[in-house]
């Protein structure tokens, strides 16, 4: 009887020491895996962090827009074509005086 008696507390033990076990990876996959709850914060800060480059890259663009409109044949800013011409070919006025 004692034979008996002893497998089924075995039995037992091995199905509890599995389901502790199963529960355990399953608490670690739903914290720690690819869909995680970790994960599941960096892709929040993830997509903060290109939400905002998105947002410096749209301004960017409004601005260059802006100024290739002012510098276009059809609308023509002086005062923006003199400081580009001043600022990337280093022309001056014969009247100015340059200080480095």
């Amino acid at each position: 009887m004692t034979p008996q008696k002893t497998r089924p507390a075995i039995t037992s033990l091995l199905l509890m020491m599995a389901a502790v076990t199963l529960g355990g990876y399953f608490t670690f996959a739903a914290v720690q895996g690819d869909y995680g709850v970790f994960r599941q914060v960096q892709l929040r800060a993830e997509e903060r962090s290109l939400i905002e480059q998105r947002d410096k890259l749209r301004a960017e663009l409004e601005r260059m827009q802006n100024l290739t409109l002012r510098l276009s044949d059809s609308y023509l800013d002086l005062d923006l074509l003199d400081e580009q011409a001043r600022d990337v070919l280093g022309y001056m006025r014969a009247d100015e005086i340059v200080i480095r």
